[in-house]
Parts: structure tokens; C-alpha cells; sequence
């Protein structure tokens, strides 16, 4: 036996270290919040006030008023659908303590955006364990630069909230906090239902396990979006809130064509778009390298990943990238720690290059079709519209304007920031020539005609099979032109462009030269309203 040193020197030696406290460890999750959350809200100081696009407009902004000023959990001013109030009740309150206002929305979101970096970076730090130095400070970085959360983390939506409560409950999980991942997960099933697949996969994994306690806790998150399914039910007679919700996400998304492009789609935006290939590659040559890294904490990231995967290529009719958001920060995790294997020089590299391709995407538009929402084409896409609103206010006051969803909203309604007062409106579907001449002609003073697909020349919408791939499962169609218009009887009255986007306002002759004096000629003062819009 040996015996225990009996200098006081040596008892010092084996001193436990103090742990941190409770307090301690709050103060430094706030400290790396606004590490995080300052510099981003700093880079979209100049967008808070920029009004609603598309679904903010259409459908989850007018939802929360509704909510806010009339207590209707189920909207009323637009068509219901399945999509729970959770995001539009945050936003209810913090309308109840400022006061309804753009700028609010978009501040509220940021902070949620916000706490999504931070979700990242602590689970950074649980998946790189065993790679040396500050690998986990990498990923909410890239994540930040990323162009689809650069413009998501400021937008009244629910995808980047529902990024945020998965990373959250998978974090949870990971630190063995059940009972608190359950409950993050009943929160994020009540703010996306798609939320659930989350969820499930953690329960899965419990059983696989036997740890059957732990996996009941989870059984809380099918009662709450069963308890919203009933309510939305009850008021609307439909479980999914409308028939074409369900027929356009669910039916028309599992045809055998969708699924494939669906797939494809997705498949190529995760690992290629955005100069995300780079990391790809990395991460194909020094696959043997990160197999070592393998652990039960990566099969279950990997196995909430593939389920989030799965679910959106199967459901979701518009397919739309943001909906890749709980993925996407999975796949710089991977990217950091294949980073961290190089040297030094080579890994400043390779990171440079693919934080300045990030940068480049936000500005730089592909040759092929995109959601505006996937980067500043959003911001032109808006900018474009307040230009136009205004000058419909200013040059063609009373005139009763066709345009297109989401647009019409813009025009009808001044809470989302287009309008000073309601102006009359007629609704179409779309800009196809037959869609329009649909319209009869005694209803509409003024036809707005603005971009809603990017077909840029030379993109690959000027190859014919490409054209007819997607007029024939898609619908796809060209707008309608100018000589379509004055086929109509329509004349072009003012245009705005910007990086490829346009926006076109055709009048009557008949309604413009019925119009007051003051305000019947386009003085050619065009260019000075978009910049000043």
C-alpha cells in the first residue's frame, strides 16, 4: 500500500476545482447570445423597416393581427391552413408591450435568429469533442453568412424559428435533459407541425434503447398538435384549415416527378449551391478522417437530419429551400471539423473561400429559378413594389389595379408597410396571358405586372427541354409581354428594374384620360420614385 503524502504542499495538489455556478453559467450564455446576436441585427439595421414579402404578407403577418386585435387563434383575414400560431404568438407579444410595428417584427425575429446561433454553437461544442482548439466558434459563423438565414433570420416565418427549437431540443437530448427536449419539442411542434418528425426521431431512439421513461416524456408533443388539429377543425371543417392546403402540400407533393425534383433540389442546395461545394469536396477527400469521429451523438444528429430530410422532399408543394433550415447548420458542423484536420494555412484557406462564396450568393443571383427569399433578391423584389405603390398613390389615385397575389395584399392593406390607404384592387393568379384576359376589361383601370420567376437570359430557362419540363408537371408559362398588353387595350405607363427583377404598371387610355389633370402624364420621373421609395 502507498501512503498518502503528509505535507500540506501535496494535500494542496489534489484540490477539486470549483465548478461554475448556475448564475455563472447564465451570464455566459447571455455574453456568447450577444456575441452572436449584436453584429447580426447590426447587419440588417438598414432592412427594419422594409416592408412584408410574399408568405409574410399572405399569410403569417395577417394571421398574428388577427390574433392580436381580435383574440382569433384560427386567421380570418387570409384562408387558414394547418401552419400552428406559435410564431405569430411570440409576435402578439411583443406587439402588446411596443406597439405593432414593422420594425418590431422584424427586431423580435432577429432575436430569435439570434438564439438559433447560439443553439449552434453549444452543440458545435458537444459534436467537435476530440477536435482541438475553437472549432465550435465556425459554424454559427458560416451559418450567419449563409444567404438563406442572412434573409430568413429577419422574415416573419417559420422556418428559422423552427431551426432554432430543433437545434435547441436536440442539444437537450444530446446532454441527456429529456423532460427538457420533450418540452422544447411540444413548442416547436406549435410553431411547424413538420416540427414532429423531430420529435420522433428522438422518441425512436429512446425505445431503441429501452429508455422508456424518458421516451413517454415526448408523448406531450402528438397531444398538443392533436389539440391544435381539433381546434382548426372546429372552426374551419377541415384538418389541414383549407382543402387546397392539403391537395397542393400533400397530394400534389408525393407525385413520383415532384418527389424525384424535390429530391434533387434539395440534394444540390444542401451540398453544391452557394459555393457549398467546397465543403462537400472536403469533406469527400477526408471522409476515413471524420469516420473516426463517429458516436452515438452523431447518429442521432445524423438521424434527425435524415428524417428533416425526408419529410420535406416528400411534403410541401413549393419545395422550397428555407425549408432545409434545421439541415443546413448540421452541414457546417461536419464542414468545421473536416477544416480542422488540415493545417493551418490550408484550412484559413479553404474556410476564406467558402465564407466569401457564402457572401458573393447574397448578392449574386444563379442562372436557374429561386425563391427571392434565398437571398437580397428579396430586398429588390420589395424595394421594387414600394416603388410602384408609390407611385400608384401619387399618379394614379382611385384607379382599381389588377395585380397578383401576394402584391395584393401590399396594396389593400397599410399595416405591411406599401400604402398609406387601402387602395382597390382585383386579384389574379398569376401573369399568364390567358389569366389575364380572363379578367374582364370594365373591372381594372391599371395592370401591375411584376417578376415572380427568375428566368434571367441565357439561364437555363432558355433551353426548350427545360421549358417544357416544367410547363408540362410545373405549369410553368412566360408572363404576359407588352404587345400582349396593348392586345388588351393596356399602355405602359412606368417600369422599374434592378438586378434583373421588374416591375411594370400598364394603364387604359380610357381610364388615364379620365384621370384629374394634375395627374395624367408620366413626367418621366420614374427612376426618382424608385429611389426614393
Amino acid at each position: 500500500m502507498v501512503a498518502a503524502p503528509k505535507n500540506s504542499a501535496s494535500r494542496a495538489t489534489v484540490k477539486p476545482v470549483a465548478m461554475p455556478s448556475p448564475g455563472s453559467r447564465y451570464l455566459h450564455l447571455l455574453l456568447f447570445f450577444l456575441l452572436f446576436t449584436i453584429p447580426f441585427i447590426a447587419l440588417h439595421f438598414g432592412l427594419l423597416n422594409l416592408p412584408y414579402f410574399w408568405d409574410e404578407q399572405g399569410q403569417f403577418v395577417p394571421t398574428a393581427l388577427d390574433l392580436l386585435r381580435n383574440g382569433s387563434w384560427v386567421a380570418h383575414s387570409v384562408v387558414p391552413n394547418i401552419h400552428p400560431p406559435g410564431v405569430e404568438l411570440y409576435l402578439v407579444l411583443w406587439y402588446k408591450v411596443f406597439g405593432y410595428s414593422i420594425v418590431i417584427t422584424r427586431f423580435a425575429m432577429l432575436l430569435v435568429a439570434g438564439a438559433g446561433l447560439l443553439a449552434l454553437f453549444l452543440l458545435s461544442i458537444e459534436l467537435c469533442r476530440g477536435v482541438p482548439g475553437l472549432p465550435a466558434f465556425l459554424p454559427p459563423v458560416l451559418l450567419l453568412l449563409s444567404p438563406l438565414f442572412f434573409m430568413q433570420g429577419m422574415m416573419a416565418q417559420l422556418d428559422m424559428p423552427a431551426m432554432t427549437l430543433a437545434l435547441v431540443a436536440l442539444l437537450l437530448f444530446i446532454r441527456k435533459r429529456f423532460a427538457a427536449s420533450a418540452l422544447v419539442c411540444v413548442a416547436l411542434v406549435l410553431v411547424k407541425e413538420t416540427g414532429a418528425v423531430t420529435a420522433l426521431a428522438l422518441f425512436c431512439v429512446l425505445l431503441w434503447k429501452r429508455q422508456f421513461k424518458f421516451a413517454s416524456y415526448y408523448l406531450g408533443v402528438p397531444v398538443a398538435l392533436g389539440a391544435w388539429l381539433m381546434l382548426l377543425h372546429h372552426k374551419t371543417g377541415y384538418w389541414t384549415g383549407d382543402p387546397g392546403f392539403a391537395q397542393y402540400n400533400i397530394w400534389y407533393s408525393l407525385q413520383p416527378v415532384h418527389v424525384l425534383t424535390s429530391f434533387l433540389r434539395h440534394l444540390f442546395y444542401l451540398f453544391f449551391a452557394e459555393f457549398r461545394w467546397i465543403g462537400t469536396v472536403l469533406i469527400l477527400l477526408l471522409r476515413k478522417r471524420l469516420w473516426a469521429y463517429r458516436s452515438f451523438d452523431w447518429a442521432v444528429t445524423g438521424l434527425v437530419c435524415a428524417a428533416n430530410f425526408l419529410l420535406v422532399t416528400l411534403l410541401g408543394g413549393a419545395a422550397l429551400e428555407r425549408y432545409l433550415l434545421p439541415v443546413l447548420p448540421v452541414f457546417y458542423i461536419v464542414v468545421t471539423i473536416a477544416l480542422w484536420q488540415l493545417p493551418k494555412l490550408p484550412r484559413l484557406a479553404i474556410g476564406t473561400a467558402l465564407s466569401a462564396g457564402l457572401i458573393c450568393s447574397l448578392f449574386w443571383n444563379p442562372p436557374y429559378p429561386f425563391p427571392f427569399e434565398n437571398n437580397y433578391a428579396m430586398v429588390d423584389f420589395v424595394e421594387l413594389q414600394e416603388a410602384a405603390s408609390y407611385y400608384i398613390q401619387h399618379r394614379l389615385p382611385g384607379a382599381r389595379i389588377a395585380t397578383a397575389w401576394p402584391y395584393t395584399a401590399g396594396l389593400r392593406d397599410p399595416d405591411f408597410g406599401f400604402v398609406d390607404r387601402p387602395q382597390k384592387v382585383i386579384e389574379t393568379n398569376d401573369f399568364h396571358f390567358d389569366s389575364i384576359k380572363a379578367i374582364p376589361r370594365d373591372k381594372y383601370d391599371a395592370l401591375v405586372v411584376y417578376t415572380r420567376t427568375w428566368a434571367p437570359g441565357g439561364g437555363i430557362l432558355s433551353f426548350p427541354p427545360v421549358r417544357e419540363f416544367l410547363s408540362k408537371f410545373y405549369g410553368y408559362e412566360p408572363e404576359i409581354t407588352r404587345a400582349q398588353c396593348a392586345s388588351l387595350g393596356l399602355q405602359l405607363e412606368a417600369s422599374w428594374e434592378r438586378r434583373g427583377q421588374v416591375i411594370t404598371i400598364y394603364v387604359r387610355m380610357r381610364s388615364r384620360n379620365h384621370m384629374p389633370a394634375s395627374e395624367n402624364s408620366a413626367s418621366g420621373d420614374h427612376a426618382a420614385i424608385a429611389a426614393g421609395s
